[in-house]
This record gives C-alpha cells, sequence and structure tokens, in this order.
C-alpha cells in the first residue's frame, strides 16, 4: 500500500502514536518519487504538531499527550529526521519545526529532559546543526535549534570540545551580517551560559583557545575587534573564571594586544575630534 493511500484513507491522526507515525512517513517519503507532495504532507503534520504542542490561541495545549508525543518522538527517531531534513523545507515549516523542536527539548518526563537524552546519544545532530551556518537557508534556523540545546551542559560540553566549535572563529566573520550576528549569539551563549563547564573547558584548552581567540582581537574588521574585547571581558570577569583571567592578563603577548587595540582607539577618538572641530554648526 503506497504511502500516500495510507495517508487517505485513515482520518486525521489523533493519539501521539498516529501523529509522529504521519510526520515520520512524511520525512521518508520526502526523497521518492513524490518528494512534492510529501514536502505539503510535512508542511500540514508540523503545523498539527505545533498546534498539538503549543495550543492553538483558545485552547491551551493538553500536558499529558505532549508528554507521550515527546516520548514517541524519541522512540521513533523523528528528532534526527528533523535535523537531517531541515535543509529541504521551505521557510515557513522551518519555522514551525524549529517551534517545536524548542518545546520538545523542553519536556520533562520522569524527571528527564527525553528529548536532550536522545541528543546525547546523537551528538552528529550538533555537529550536524554547527555545520548549518555555512547554508545561507538555513543557518538563523539552526542558530536558533543550537542555542536551545546551549541550555543544557552536557550538550555546551559536547560543543565545546568538539572540532565543530573552532568553526565559529570563523562564522562571526561572515560577510553575511545577519548570520554573523546570529553566530556570536551562539558562541556566546556557549561561553556564558554554564560557568563549571566553561571553566573546565578554558582551563584543558587554554592554549589553543586562545590562540583561535587571538585572531579575533586582531581581526582587519573594527566591528570583530570591538564585539570581541566586549566578549572576552564579559567572560573573563565570571566568577568561575577568575584563574583564567588573572592567567590571561599576565601574559606579555595579552598586554601587547590590548595596547595596540588603545592605540586604535586614540586614533580613533583624534579622528573624531578634528571631524568636530572643522564642523559649522
Amino acid at each position: 500500500m503506497s504511502f500516500f493511500f495510507r495517508m487517505a484513507s485513515r482520518l486525521r491522526p489523533s493519539t501521539p502514536e498516529e501523529v509522529v507515525r504521519s510526520i515520520n512517513d512524511s520525512f521518508h517519503a520526502l526523497h521518492t518519487k513524490s518528494g512534492a507532495r510529501a514536502l505539503e504532507e510535512v508542511e500540514k503534520n508540523l503545523s498539527s504538531l505545533r498546534q498539538m504542542l503549543s495550543g492553538d490561541g483558545e485552547a491551551e495545549p493538553n500536558q499529558e499527550q505532549v508528554l507521550q508525543i515527546t516520548l514517541e518522538i524519541c522512540k521513533e527517531d523523528v528528532l534526527s529526521l528533523f535535523v537531517q531534513n531541515l535543509p529541504s523545507l521551505g521557510w515557513g515549516v522551518r519555522k514551525d519545526l524549529v517551534h517545536c523542536w524548542c518545546v520538545l527539548l523542553r519536556q520533562k518526563v520522569d524527571e528527564s529532559y527525553c528529548c536532550v537524552k536522545y541528543i546525547e546519544n546523537h551528538l552528529e545532530l550538533l555537529d550536524f546543526l554547527v555545520g548549518c551556518y555555512k547554508n545561507l537557508d538555513v543557518a538563523l534556523n539552526c542558530g536558533n535549534m543550537l542555542r536551545e540545546c546551549i541550555k543544557y551542559p552536557t550538550l555546551t560540553k559536547y560543543i565545546l570540545e568538539s572540532s565543530s566549535f573552532e568553526l565559529f572563529f570563523e562564522y562571526v566573520e561572515l560577510p553575511n551580517f545577519d548570520i554573523a550576528s546570529d553566530a556570536l549569539s551562539t558562541f556566546k551563549d556557549l561561553l556564558t551560559k554554564h560557568e563549571t563547564v566553561v571553566a573546565e573547558f578554558l582551563s584543558s584548552r587554554y592554549e589553543q583557545f586562545f590562540e583561535l581567540y587571538t585572531r579575533l582581537l586582531t581581526s582587519t574588521n573594527y566591528v570583530t575587534r570591538r564585539q570581541s574585547v566586549k566578549f572576552l571581558s564579559e567572560f573573563l570577569l565570571e566568577a568561575a573564571n577568575s584563574r583564567i583571567m588573572k592567567r590571561y592578563i599576565t601574559e606579555v603577548r595579552s598586554l601587547n594586544i590590548m595596547i595596540a587595540l588603545l592605540k586604535v582607539l586614540v586614533i580613533l577618538v583624534q579622528f573624531i575630534h578634528k571631524i568636530f572641530r572643522k564642523r559649522v554648526w
């Protein structure tokens, strides 16, 4: 029996199992000859899922049903399908998918965030999302999904220690301002959301991290340099990073960088002063 015949022959999904099965089927059909029609089904299913998870504006969602859906989604590997198929979806569908992703990760079942546990067992999903910053169409969607993941220390720890983390030093200087700004927001969350995790990471990867960070502080892009200095002061002044801060400010290399930045600032102030002096009011 074909996928679309089965879809037509059944009533609108009503139980959590039926809802998740319908989503699963439509995602798998995306890469068949009937992909265009499957895309419509994905759109309908994700719209329905969003309504079930968040309500319709008039009625609140049934929390017991939300938890059952969350369990089924983990059981049927739907979170993996969300991530893998994100680049194939249109703008509106991606928006629904990101909303559902964020709601699902916050669901606690028996004192455990089961979707977070699922991602911990499928860490390649995080690498995929980080890599998607290179895709202009889905970069901002993936940024939202990553920042939701970063709320949980185990997922933050993985990203920090993975090779994918180094990509952020490139992303914050991308020519597309919106994507570079979004990457900077994610980068900032990675280094500020969980003080203990970050302190352990900086202690164990001090040389590697600050070698990369120096590139931002000495970038030819003025905005990058300014944002990097501001951000450096924020995360180094956190209590958990006090030892890292003391080590950093006593290094000759660090002091030389700060002196060079101050020189640029002085030149800029002098330039602005000259402009105002010559201006006719």
